[in-house]
């Protein structure tokens, strides 16, 4: 404790309390915090949870606190050393009879240099992890303030988006003005995740004299020529001057008749690479790699999804280019383009948490909240994506909270939905199909318009008009928002309404509030048909890449087993997995006879308590926990019997209509399927050295080096623990190269229980709040009143004697809201089991009060 304020480097002030001192004095505390301290040789010790106590006539330090920490003593000789892990902590020199500290304060100068250091990573983010020296000539051009660009340090994004093997040779071309010589690549492949309007690739364009660069995004390579000329016409008309000179690489997609006639009718000399020596385009390469490093870094930090890197891209693009250029002496590429200096006050930090200004009502709130992705072209405003809403917004009325990002919101059910993007600005709505939000589809040259003296925080304004780029096809008046739209009324299918109410409670877990095609011919009615077509394609892929059967001449003495798509909107994993469109091909198996198209069907799944003591055992161990999802599990299983199956519909041509498909392999809707899995996988995984636990099937355990490895089955998903990160990778390594995996990376959420871990602190939580908060939703239970328990000791319910007391249980789904809320009781809510087992008693004759008790 001490009474020395202007020690603190950081301090937070609370409540006064008294503390007794060892001649029967009270003192009080006004607050608390850390101090630094130069003890020895320069090295720095930080005290932390000091005392501010004005009063105080000494500063003293406990001993006994130091000695609860952890920390040893030695003394002798009028000398006192405290130690921990062999280092020296703290020395001290004794004097008066009392141990006075050896060493000094460290005040005032290193807190400001702390808050320097604080500043510029906010800035270095702000400028796309724009580079320190960089950082510095802005700030000696009074861009920024010196404050601001101190020395970086250590910065992991950076790592993880910049990491390079080689670097290529800046080239030098002495260009007296502007487009007098141009340089162009393509990036991208096939591999390329799409974007959210399904551009797999960019051209990046740059002259030469200013830097400034130009990206169009494309669909694929052919559009190439389209893009250019449409870049010609822009900036020729902008700038009164022609494109003389273009270097480009010899792909296909610029050495062709087309482009060569195009510039040899426009006088534009061209200058082509060696093949295979991308050096020779050095400038073009240069600035890919530097507009996907900055792409890497920002969508590492932010949490956004992969299909934003095109939206990220253009937002990198617009930053490049008011960023200085080693290239041109370190001056700003904007700046010489357009002959005056650009602003950099309007630049807030991508996916900052924004809160937009909204009027909806008297006694709503004026604020909606959303993530900044990026600056609008052609509006003076923020581009803000809303989470609830689901949709894009531009806006000149934002707040930003930059110390909060979307990476860092505790609401982890946040996603990003792949969906056609609504872009919509103060005053109009704007209706974008084929287009990204940062409208992509043309363009990403952001023009800036002049600054204004108004507040930093509202600078952009909103222009009244339609960005050319992006097509409007309606006013508001013609559209409803998300958020107005009807929901459609969802019934639970016939076959879960007695019976198998867990059953139906595993389809809620995965369900959206979004319309899902019954049948393929309403999916091809469907406004997001291109989507459930990749998804039958990819589906379908996989079956052929599997060998699921063969197609041959149609038996005339067997019975051929129907099939049919299923159309599924899943959600993932927040942060891991995005929204994806799925279709199913599946078996009409309950048209198969026992006897002759199956035998036995039983097949196991691990039990939730089996989960729940694995989880006690990695928080115990502090061992790794990973997650491995089977893709098409079903169809890595081998059928015992011969079975022929109609051809799927949508992929019949006339050369094979009279065909029908011999099944080699198991498929989803076959009785058979899950048992014929699981016994392909038991096998597979005793060829690992793998021992099936005797108390659940679907537990397998390993003895390694590092103590054991377990893995548990729940049909297609998995986790994997261990002690070790290498045993873990290659058990995943084995399975991927066996079947078709996909990689979840840390185990977040496995049959609708989100995991939630802290491995510093040793706590582990699962959770089904959203499950819980979808059957809330499904049974209309919103406005329900809560209780604080689910039923009382002393309750009792009256079986039902009169047939009038009856509920109708095809208008009152009494079973599945138990069979739902019974799964939520086994996996989580063990408080449930006495209300589950009670109401439970009368599902073949439920009565309204039966009724009222489970609401």
């Amino acid at each position: 404790m001490t009474s020395r304020r202007d020690w603190f480097c950081s301090f937070q002030e609370k409540d006064t309390t008294k503390i007794l001192l060892g001649d029967d004095h009270s003192v009080e505390s006004q607050g608390q915090g850390s101090i630094r301290l130069d003890t020895h040789g320069g090295t720095i010790t930080i005290l932390e949870n000091v005392k501010y106590v004005p009063n105080l006539r000494r500063n003293l330090i406990s001993t006994g606190t130091l000695d609860r920490l952890g920390y040893k003593h030695e003394g002798g000789d009028g000398q006192v050393r405290y130690y921990k892990n062999n280092k020296t902590a703290l020395r001290g020199s004794l004097s008066g009879g009392l141990y006075v500290l050896d060493g000094n304060t460290v005040i005032a100068e290193s807190c400001i240099a702390e808050r320097s250091k604080e500043l510029t990573t906010l800035w270095h983010s702000r400028l796309g992890h724009m580079g320190g020296n960089n950082m510095k000539i802005l700030a000696g051009k009074g861009l920024i303030k010196p404050s601001e660009a101190t020395s970086l340090e250590f910065y992991e994004h950076c790592v993880m988006g910049k990491a390079k093997k080689v670097s290529f040779n800046i080239g030098k071309h002495n260009s007296e003005e502007i487009l007098s010589y141009v340089h162009a690549d393509l990036w991208g492949s096939q591999n390329v995740t799409p974007s959210m309007s399904g551009n797999k690739y960019f051209l990046s364009i740059i002259d030469d004299k200013s830097r400034k660069v130009w990206l169009y995004f494309l669909r694929s390579k052919d559009e190439t020529f389209d893009k250019f000329c449409e870049w010609k016409e822009l900036v020729e008309n902008q700038t009164d001057k022609r494109v003389k000179c273009l270097r480009t690489d010899n792909g296909l997609e610029f050495c062709n008749i087309k482009f060569d006639s195009y510039c040899k009718k426009y006088g534009i000399e061209r200058h082509k690479t060696c093949t295979y020596t991308p050096q020779q385009n050095g400038v073009a390469e240069r600035m890919n790699r530097t507009v996907m490093e900055k792409v890497r870094c920002l969508l590492n930090e932010s949490g956004l999804e992969e299909e934003f890197w095109a939206e990220v891209a253009t937002t990198a693009v617009y930053i490049i280019n008011r960023s200085p250029s080693a290239a041109i002496d370190h001056n700003v590429p904007e700046e010489l383009w357009l002959n005056r200096k650009p602003g950099y006050k309007h630049l807030r930090r991508l996916r900052a948490v924004a809160y937009v200004h909204v009027d909806q009502g008297k006694l709503k709130p004026r604020a909606i909240k959303g993530i900044f992705i990026g600056y609008p072209s052609g509006t003076k405003g923020y581009k803000v994506w809303l989470l609830e809403e689901q949709k894009c917004v531009i806006s000149r009325n934002v707040i930003f909270q930059e110390e909060v990002v979307y990476k860092d919101l505790n609401d982890k059910e946040t996603v990003v939905k792949k969906e056609d993007i609504r872009t919509q600005t103060d005053n109009h709505l704007v209706i974008s199909k084929t287009k990204e939000v940062s409208d992509q589809g043309g363009v990403t040259h952001i023009e800036e318009c002049e600054e204004s003296d108004e507040n930093d925080e509202q600078e952009p304004e909103t222009v009244n008009e339609t960005d050319p780029t992006v097509e409007s096809e309606g006013s508001l008046a013609n559209y409803q928002l998300a958020k107005d739209r009807v929901r459609r009324q969802i019934n639970p299918p016939a076959r879960f309404t007695e019976e198998s109410g867990v059953a139906f409670a595993l389809v809620v877990v995965e369900s959206l509030s979004l319309e899902e095609p019954e049948s393929y011919q309403e999916a091809t009615q469907d406004k997001e048909w291109l989507k459930w077509k990749n998804a039958t394609h990819e589906e379908m892929d996989s079956l052929i890449k599997n060998g699921t059967w063969d197609l041959v001449d149609k038996p005339t003495n067997r019975k051929i087993i129907g099939c049919r798509w299923l159309f599924k909107l899943k959600s993932g994993i927040p942060g891991v997995e995005p929204v994806r469109f799925k279709a199913r091909l599946v078996a009409k198996g309950y048209t198969q006879r026992e006897g002759v198209d199956y035998q036995e069907i039983f097949a196991p799944v691990v039990k939730h308590t089996s989960i729940r003591v694995l989880m006690s055992v990695v928080v115990d161990q502090d061992m790794e926990l990973e997650q491995m999802d089977v893709k098409t599990a079903f169809l890595h299983g081998d059928l015992e019997e011969e079975l022929y199956m109609e051809q799927p519909e949508g992929f019949i041509t006339d050369k094979t209509k009279d065909k029908v498909c011999l099944l080699k392999k198991s498929l989803y809707g076959l009785k058979q399927s899950p048992r014929q899995w699981n016994k392909r996988f038991g096998r597979f995984m005793m060829e690992q050295k793998f021992i099936r636990s005797a108390h659940d099937a679907c537990v397998y355990v390993k003895q390694v080096e590092q103590g054991f490895v377990y893995l548990l089955l729940y049909v297609d998903d998995m986790l994997i623990a261990g002690k070790s990160k290498a045993e873990v990778n290659m058990i995943k390594e084995q399975l991927s190269v066996e079947f078709e995996m996909k990689d979840m990376g840390p185990a977040s959420r496995i049959l609708g229980k989100d995991i939630t871990r802290d491995r510093k602190k040793g706590i582990l939580r699962l959770s089904q709040a959203p499950y819980i908060r979808k059957i809330v939703q499904r049974f209309n239970l919103d406005e329900a009143r809560v209780v604080r328990t689910p039923i009382g000791a002393h309750f009792k319910l009256p079986a039902v004697r009169e047939d009038d007391e009856c509920i109708d249980t095809e208008q009152v789904p009494y079973s599945s809201a138990v069979g739902s809320i019974m799964y939520a009781m086994i996996g989580t809510r063990p408080d449930l089991a006495y209300a589950i087992c009670l109401v439970s008693r009368y599902m073949s004759r439920p009565g309204s009060l039966h009724w009222d008790a489970v609401k």
